[in-house]
């Protein structure tokens, strides 16, 4: 018994002095960290915080900077967990944080060396005025995190201008699917022929976008369409429900013109989708072809050099450390060799070097662009905020006061030489490969007002997004510039709908915002009308699975007995050509289908009611909708077969304008303003609207605000 005492005494020894190193660790890291400081910083702003009756902050102040630093506190107060969080993604140290699973984005940070372009640059591209309006927002959160040093880890703070404007750099790489391009080069083999000179170029099969679904709406109406002669918006972009890219609300008002109610994600110091009295837009993901890997010729001579227009060029290298967690605040330092080219960042892989080149590297000017957006009143400043062209990508809808609508398919696109298959590896050793510029903000396709009097972004071609008369030409636009050919169904469906009454009243305007049927010529109606044509056992599940699809009206309502098979069914599609995969042999996707609905529910036909829920606390309600529809829900298994909603529609925003310019709006959240704050009454209080698809009237003016239960608070305390 006793070398068990002693195994006993040992570990508990080691435990102690691990802890105690981790403590030592913890307190050395944090020596940054000022309190005082934190709480001296708020003296220099004025701030109103008045919450509605659901929790929602509008926030006042004299000056933006006063209204950002009021944002920051308000959104700290609702979800301070995560935005603390994204400290270390900005730093490049979420291995420390979630171990081997932040290692990735990690090395991602460090090759790109983000972190010293913008202690290099940053003052160089923005503005004092912009530099203190992020400053006032990183100061928002320290004060928070000073008042409450229970929730705070020390070693993260202060937060600084430098990790929002490193957030801003990196985040917009992952929207457009940079990071796909980067993980395919680790394959084994590579992923992609070698394009050739223009005169002997086959053609290659396209390599799509990677990693979860992704998509959002945005549509609107004006007078030419609208029965009343008013003015409508939709603004729906689907994101996680929660977590770093899950929409918060707020509405903000300061005396220097910046007045906006919409969506945001933590660590934003803008509104990144809503409205002002005059206009209101949306944002829809877009995948244009922004990345060009370049395959590189190594010097057979100098294995440090590489090959470029004949001549031998060295390759310039940095060691990385990563850090990788391995209990409480101890890690371990990872060294890694980071490479570059003068054609961009370059790794090397088993199967040869490659380098690429992609729209937006180094770009710092993103919250520039995002304020003048929050800022602008008309259409012109709306489109002089846009030609600034320092948000990669994104489809933006707009509407206004006056009438106008606007559609633009926004992207920092390169400008390459024709003639070339760009969505192939290209040769590292010709520099005239190595692009330098972008097209014009003149040259991106969009369009003002057609005569339709309707426009609709659901992450479709930027060549059909109203009527057909209307559209622009695929063929006025060279193959090189990228542009994606796809269309979904729920573009599919919501212009059908739009196109199918030559005047929409509200409620037919509204309905296409909670449409859940898939469309007859729909890629998911054609996999599953697969099932139709196979030939089965009599009386067995896959012949009575078959008569099921074969009744299927193509809606996901809740009282759709067929909508959990085709759903089960459709969703293997979908996640394949969100992949850029050919889909998957239906058989046994069906056969999975079929065992799953039987072991969980007992039959093949429970209600879609029964399976499509949103579920957050003791919420746990019924929820019509599905994968790519207009009502977008996406789900995930629950142990119990139930599927749990956790992305697609999330802030939903409605914003119109009658025909004299008055304006009224509505919005609903998929939980609540506090949503990862179990004990608020804000917790979930928003779901039973969201889930009956029903809008809460929003206050315009703090009047309105006023009018209805409110709550009011003055930053800072002292005042």
């Amino acid at each position: 018994m006793k070398w068990i005492n002693r195994i006993a005494v040992s570990v508990l020894t080691v435990a102690l002095l691990a802890t105690s190193a981790s403590l030592a660790l913890q307190l050395w890291e944090g020596r940054h960290w000022n309190r005082s400081a934190a709480l001296d910083a708020a003296n220099a702003y004025d701030v109103e915080i008045i919450r509605d009756g659901f929790g929602v902050p509008h926030i006042y102040g004299p000056r933006d900077v006063d209204v950002a630093f009021g944002l920051a506190y308000a959104h700290a107060q609702d979800d301070f967990k995560t935005m603390q969080g994204l400290i270390p993604f900005y730093r490049g140290q979420l291995g420390r944080s979630l171990g081997m699973d932040g290692l990735a984005i990690d090395f991602l940070v460090g090759w790109l060396d983000t972190r010293a372009h913008v202690a290099n640059n940053l003052d160089k591209q923005i503005t004092p005025a912009l530099r203190a309006h992020l400053q006032a927002y990183a100061d928002g959160v320290n004060y928070y995190a000073a008042q409450h040093p229970g929730e705070m880890n020390p070693a993260f703070f202060p937060m600084t201008v430098e990790d929002l404007a490193t957030g801003f750099a990196l985040q917009h790489l992952l929207f457009y699917g940079f990071e796909s391009h980067v993980v395919e080069l680790f394959a084994d083999s590579p992923q992609r022929e070698l394009a050739h000179p223009p005169a002997s170029s086959p053609i290659s099969q396209k390599i799509g976008a990677s990693g979860l679904p992704v998509g959002s709406n945005a549509f609107a109406v004006n007078q030419r369409k609208s029965a009343d002669g008013a003015t409508r918006i939709i603004i729906n972009s689907h994101q996680p429900l929660s977590g770093p890219v899950a929409w918060y609300e707020a509405h903000v008002k300061s005396q220097e013109g910046w007045d906006m109610h919409g969506g945001l994600f933590p660590g934003s110091p803008f509104i990144s989708k809503g409205f002002n009295p005059d206009i209101g837009w949306g944002v829809t993901v877009n995948k244009p072809d922004l990345v060009d890997t370049y395959k590189l010729t190594r010097d057979p001579e100098n294995d440090d050099h590489y090959m470029l227009d004949g001549q031998s060029l060295p390759l310039d290298k940095r060691t990385i450390w990563l850090k990788l967690k391995v209990i409480g605040n101890l890690f371990v330092p990872i060294p890694r060799t980071a490479l570059a080219s003068q054609h961009g960042p370059a790794i090397e892989t088993s199967h040869g070097t490659y380098a690429l080149r992609f729209a937006g590297h180094k770009e710092l000017r993103q919250p520039a662009q995002w304020l003048a957006m929050n800022k602008a009143r008309s259409l012109d400043e709306f489109k002089a905020a846009m030609a600034m062209q320092a948000i990669v990508s994104f489809n933006f809808v707009y509407a206004d006061a006056k009438g106008n609508v606007y559609f633009l398919h926004n992207g920092k696109i390169p400008e390459r030489a024709d003639g070339w298959d760009w969505r192939k590896y290209l040769p590292g050793d010709r520099s005239d490969l190595i692009w330098q510029s972008q097209i014009g903000f003149e040259d991106m396709p969009q369009i003002t007002n057609p005569a339709s009097g309707y426009l609709l972004s659901a992450n479709q071609t930027p060549f059909n997004v109203t009527a057909t008369a209307d559209n622009l030409r695929r063929a006025d636009y060279a193959e090189s510039l990228g542009f994606q050919t796809r269309m979904t169904n729920r573009a599919d469906q919501g212009l059908a709908m739009l196109a199918a009454k030559s005047r929409l009243t509200e409620a037919d305007f509204l309905a296409v915002k909670w449409d859940k049927t898939y469309h007859p010529t729909s890629r998911a109606r054609r996999y599953v009308d697969q099932i139709s044509n196979l030939e089965f056992d009599a009386e067995s599940p896959q012949e009575r699975g078959q008569t099921l699809l074969n009744s299927w009206d193509g809606t996901t309502e809740l009282d759709n007995r067929a909508a959990a098979l085709a759903v089960c069914l459709l969703s293997a599609e979908w996640k394949a050509e969100q992949k850029g995969k050919p889909a998957p042999d239906i058989l046994p996707v069906y056969n999975e289908c079929l065992d799953n609905l039987q072991k969980h529910f007992g039959r093949l036909d429970p209600l879609w009611a029964q399976v499509n829920r949103l579920r957050h606390g003791g919420a746990d309600l019924a929820l019509g909708g599905g994968p790519d529809v207009l009502r977008a829900i996406y789900g995930i298994a629950d142990p119990d077969g139930r599927l749990k909603a956790v992305a697609g529609d999330g802030l939903v925003v409605y914003s119109q304008w009658d025909k004299n310019g008055k304006q009224s709006a509505g919005m609903v959240h998929n939980f609540g303003a506090a949503s990862t704050r179990p004990q608020s009454p804000h917790y979930a209080d928003q779901a039973p609207l969201f889930a009956a698809e029903t809008f809460r009237p929003v206050a315009l003016t703090r009047d309105d605000v006023l009018a209805g239960p409110h709550q009011i608070e003055r930053l800072p305390k002292s005042r």
